[in-house]
């Protein structure tokens, strides 16, 4: 039982209740069953956290199993992967299996439910089969070779396996019952013909077993106690205690099922067939894209195991599905970076800045803390001179009141260095600053004590010395989809959603203790963000991936795009009242370029959505998000919304009348499809 008192959530209930009823602690046994037939995801991560903390909780072993049935879509590169995954997250497996080791064992008592008249070879193809299953509210019905004898089954059965017949002439089948409400339960497949070589029986079998059929029985062999799935398995429990059910010895733990939720993330995809689809189109680089929802994708982008392992027990178990918002994810990176990753300095945006007072020729080696969260972390030296690179953004020759940056005659403080005061700039002949000069103040140096040391200044600016600079290669990643539920939305292809700006490449220069930093060194480039050295570092060119920003810039443009929905509709209400047309005009125009901006298409979609009603201003609004949104479109919305909105926006006051006419002038379909409504009115 759990050593210390804490709240249980449903499943460790389940065990406890277990335990209690007399299931010896010693049995208790956990297993992670991943097909290798892709790379392990964030939803994989939180399945390996659950089952391996039971395990650790529960001092019982945990079974690292592969699903290898299908050895069309399987790959060693697969299997690989996912043992280095689980490994990096931070556990140990009891022991490595594979549904492949109990091949023979599973065609053994395939064997005996044919004899039994338990199972049958059917001939049908999958058409037929599919015709007759029925459906959820008609009964199936049986197929011509469901009452084969068993001599023929026997024989059939043998050939497949000794390669005798080609793909799809043969499959074979449970014999339960036609007529179950529970579809699974019509006679479900448990063999397949697939002359297809495995990865690790080679082309020792021609017939490969189902998942249903080798889960359980897999679970039941190496004495499984707590077979843990996700809610889309629910209805396959049924079909698997029925199959335990025909080989079960009362003498030994009978596996139990239970079904806990999937813990979907916003801003991504975990389905494995559109990951692919990701790579093989090249959306991203590979398998391992710093932008990918993959373990090592996120890994190469600098997440830590211990942040994956406290955002899995964060978001925890629950028994209904949910949509988790990355913004979780990336407070739980950084607040297990901002303990561990060292303080440096980098500017990935530079303009060169002269400090005209300081001596040519001069530099110094100033004291840096490494991180003020690690008190034995310490210090180091960093070097000052004459030329240095500030960020281009934290400089501007003429600032508005809340600035805290430079600007021409003001002063801020280099971090652990000086005070400096804005003096002039050079620019090109395009008017774009390629310097900017600067007066610093000798007595003003960082923790030295002095009265001007003391000056409270507008604000901090990081920096490097341009004679000490490395450059650096920074690839700053970001969301890969701008939509929260990219693959969710009617009519909308997944990849409609791609972030334009996921990656931007851009060429820095860092401080020079980065020198030594190797593939996985993790950093905080103050002011900026974490960052982690990606594999394609050498020691002649340096390369970093941006892992998070100290802010969530995606919470204020969300907040930023809802304040802009909100304000359109507070203006739609002035645009009623308004007795002019020229500030009519000027309305509209301000409306809708706030709508051109928004890019949340769930928001837009929402918003579409609530504005479909009586309310003029709101009918409004819907028009004028259809006409200025390049996001969202009438089709978006059921055929009775559809016909809704276009009713009552013809039968309200005029400027919506009008704004639909307008609507349908810039959409043809519309015109089609409302003729009658338009001609009416």
């Amino acid at each position: 039982m759990m050593s210390e008192e804490k709240s249980l959530n449903f499943l460790e209930q389940i065990i406890e209740d277990d335990l209690t009823n007399g299931l010896p602690q010693s049995k208790l046994r956990f297993r992670f069953p991943p097909e290798p037939n892709g790379y392990l995801h964030i939803g994989h991560a939180s399945s390996i956290a659950l089952n391996f903390g039971l395990g650790e909780s529960y001092n019982a072993p945990v079974n690292l199993r592969f699903d290898d049935t299908n050895p069309e879509k399987e790959e060693q590169e697969f299997v690989d992967s996912i043992k280095k995954d689980v490994e990096w997250l931070g556990y140990s497996w009891a022991e490595e299996r594979y549904a492949s080791d109990y091949f023979q064992q599973l065609y053994d008592w395939t064997v005996e439910l044919i004899k039994k008249g338990k199972a049958y070879v059917d001939s049908q193809s999958s058409e037929e089969i599919a015709e007759q299953k029925g459906t959820p509210t008609q009964p199936g019905i049986a197929g011509p070779y469901r009452d084969r004898s068993v001599a023929e089954n026997l024989d059939l059965f043998e050939r497949m396996k000794n390669g005798e017949f080609p793909d799809g002439a043969h499959i074979v089948r449970a014999k339960i019952d036609m007529t179950s409400p529970n579809m699974l339960m019509r006679d479900p497949l448990m063999y397949r013909i697939m002359h297809k070589h495995h990865h690790r029986t080679g082309d020792d079998w021609c017939i490969y077993p189902m998942y249903d059929w080798a889960h359980g029985e897999s679970d039941y062999l190496e004495q499984i106690s707590h077979s843990l799935c996700t809610l889309e398995f629910l209805p396959h429990r049924e079909l698997y205690d029925w199959f335990l059910d025909q080989i079960f010895d009362d003498k030994k733990v009978r596996p139990k099922q239970r079904e806990f939720a999937r813990r979907n993330l916003s801003h991504t995809v975990v389905s494995k067939r559109k990951l692919l689809k990701l790579v093989t189109e090249n959306f991203v680089s590979g398998w391992d894209d710093p932008r990918m929802s993959t373990i090592s994708g996120m890994r190469r982008r600098g997440y830590t195991a211990a942040s994956l392992r406290n955002f899995a027990n964060t978001i925890g178990i629950a028994k209904r599905d949910n949509l988790i918002n990355v913004s979780l994810l990336e407070f739980c990176i950084r607040e297990d970076l901002n303990k561990i990753a060292p303080r440096v300095m980098a500017v990935i945006d530079p303009v060169k800045l002269i400090i005209t007072n300081y001596p040519e020729g001069k530099e110094e080696w100033l004291e840096a803390e490494n991180n003020p969260e690690d008190e034995n972390a310490g210090f180091r030296k960093v070097p000052f001179s004459r030329e240095i690179y500030i960020e281009r953004e934290d400089f501007m020759e003429e600032a508005p009141a809340k600035f805290f940056r430079l600007s021409i005659g003001k002063e801020v403080r280099l971090k652990n260095g000086y005070i400096i005061q804005g003096e002039a700039v050079v620019k090109d002949s395009d008017g774009n600053t390629t310097e900017i000069h600067a007066t610093y103040d000798p007595e003003s140096l960082s923790g030295s004590g002095t009265e001007a040391s003391q000056r409270k200044v507008a604000g901090t600016l990081h920096w490097v010395s341009s004679a000490h600079a490395l450059p650096a290669e920074v690839r700053l990643y970001d969301r890969l989809f701008t939509d929260e539920s990219p693959d969710t939305h009617k009519g909308k292809d997944f990849l409609d959603f791609v972030n334009p700006d996921s990656l931007k490449v851009v060429h820095a220069f860092v401080e020079p203790s980065l020198k030594s930093a190797v593939n996985e060194d993790k950093f905080q480039f103050q002011r900026i963000g974490y960052f982690t050295v990606d594999k394609d570092s050498t020691a002649d060119k340096l390369v970093f991936n941006k892992t998070v920003g100290l802010k969530d810039a995606w919470e204020e443009k969300g907040k930023k795009e809802e304040n802009l929905v909100n304000n359109s509709l507070k203006e739609i209400n002035r645009y009623f009242k308004s007795a002019s047309d020229s500030d009519r005009d000027d309305i509209e125009k301000a409306i809708a370029a706030n709508i051109a901006s928004l890019e949340n298409f769930s928001l837009i979609q929402n918003s579409l959505r609530k504005n479909i009603d009586n309310n003029k201003s709101a009918l409004l609004f819907a028009n004028w998000l259809l006409t200025y949104s390049a996001h969202v479109k009438l089709d978006d919305l059921e055929d009775d919304q559809q016909l809704k909105f276009a009713g009552m926006s013809l039968k309200s006051d005029n400027l919506v009348r009008e704004a639909f006419y307008k609507l349908a002038d810039k959409e043809q379909i519309i015109k089609d499809k409302f003729k009658d409504l338009l001609l009416d009115n």
